[in-house]
């Protein structure tokens, strides 16, 4: 089980191993003392059209900061996390071979998300494929039809779990249960996610 435990996913940006980043941008700064990522691709994670990935958050008008605070969060987690071991699995991307699959989030996380983000406006439920990237950006594909994510994901479970294919499963359980994964702690407190991936691995 140790060997789930503080560990970096085999993917495009991350380092090999998790250490101490003194220098990490922005929302991504609660996984500073020790992280999967660096301090570019934190800086990264906060632009609207990022090199990470080409992905756009505005690809049906400009996202509300309230909503897309939630999605620079997620990608903090995901780039920067060392805790999500229990849940990589093989990918067969061509940028990755490793992602993660059915990591439990904390309700208050989803919920809010869902909260924040359910009049901002999209084309799709799945944002990891079917995008016509021809622009060298994802734009929505042809007939796609841009709505709000209230009609899109009607739920917060559907929205966590959709969005990304599967990465995030939602759950009943609430913040510092020790049972679920929060996007969001105070670092001041320590890390919260130490002890849920301990009890799952």
């Amino acid at each position: 089980r140790d060997s789930l435990l503080n560990i970096c996913m085999d993917a495009k940006h991350h380092k090999t191993a998790p250490g101490p980043e003194g220098q990490l941008y922005g929302q991504c700064v609660l996984w500073k003392d020790n992280a999967c990522c660096t301090a570019n691709t934190t800086e990264e994670a906060h632009e609207d059209q990022s090199y990470l990935y080409q992905f756009n958050w505005d690809h049906c008008g400009a996202m509300p900061q309230k909503c897309k605070r939630h999605f620079i969060q997620d990608t903090c987690l995901y780039e920067c996390s060392p805790n999500l071991g229990p849940w990589i699995a093989q990918a067969d991307n061509s940028w990755r071979k490793e992602r993660i699959r059915d990591v439990p989030l904390c309700r208050e996380d989803c919920e809010q998300w869902w909260e924040d983000c359910q009049d901002a406006v999209t084309c799709k439920t799945n944002w990891h494929k079917g995008w016509n990237w021809t622009s060298g950006t994802n734009q929505c594909p042809q007939g796609a039809m841009c709505q709000k994510f209230k009609f899109v994901f009607p739920t917060a479970a559907a929205l966590c779990e959709q969005i990304w294919s599967g990465s995030y499963l939602y759950t009943s359980h609430h913040r510092g249960s020790g049972r679920c994964i929060q996007m969001w702690f105070d670092p001041a407190q320590g890390n919260p996610n130490i002890a849920v991936a301990q009890y799952y691995a």
